[in-house]
């Protein structure tokens, strides 16, 4: 049986690879950003780094949720959680190599046999959820038309951000974030037709 302190330093150094990957993807790319470095830059073999993940997919899927570790509680601390998403691709804009990796990873893990597969159904089921409710009270306070259904409206939402983030990555001058503005300006307008 492992002592309680192998346990500890074996999630301080999970957590330490995590970090360090984080940081090696965002500076390098997806692509460009290699296994070897990532071990190398916390003192491991290759093989000693795939000791603590069970595959190289689940230490991209587990990059992936470290990351939205602080992007999910910046919206869930904001009021406003459409404009939380939009800051969240405003930041994305930074980070061309996780949008990359979140990309790829997030089309990988449509297979169910995929390990990061619960956590992207549970991360769009979050991220929905948290866009409908805020739907929900815009609509209460007559900003938004209550006719539209408003999980409907986050879940398109959200492939717009997921579908300009795939442009984006085509041509970089594709504007995530305003593209994503100017689909919330057509919810409002649609409102705005409808109360005349």
């Amino acid at each position: 049986m492992p002592k309680k302190g192998s346990y500890a330093k074996g999630l301080a150094k999970r957590e330490e690879i995590l970090t360090t990957a984080l940081e090696v993807f965002a500076e390098r790319g997806y692509r460009r950003a290699s296994l070897r470095e990532i071990a190398e830059a916390v003192g491991l073999s290759q093989a000693g780094l795939l000791h603590h993940f069970s595959s190289k997919e689940e230490l991209f899927a587990e990059v992936l949720r470290k990351r939205d570790e602080a992007d999910m509680s910046s919206v869930v601390d904001q009021t406003d959680a459409f404009q939380g998403l939009v800051d969240a691709m405003r930041h994305n804009a930074e980070v061309p190599g996780l949008v990359h990796l979140y990309a790829t990873i997030s089309a990988e893990a449509s297979d169910e046999g995929h390990p990061g597969h619960d956590y992207f159904v549970e991360r769009y089921r979050f991220f929905i959820d948290q866009l409908a409710r805020y739907i929900v009270t815009e609509q209460e306070a007559g900003a938004i038309d209550p006719a539209i259904d408003a999980h409907e409206v986050a879940r398109l939402t959200i492939a717009v951000a997921d579908g300009m983030q795939v442009q984006w990555m085509l041509d970089g001058t594709a504007d995530m974030a305003g593209a994503l503005e100017y689909f919330w300006s057509l919810i409002n307008r649609l409102h705005t037709a409808t109360a005349d």
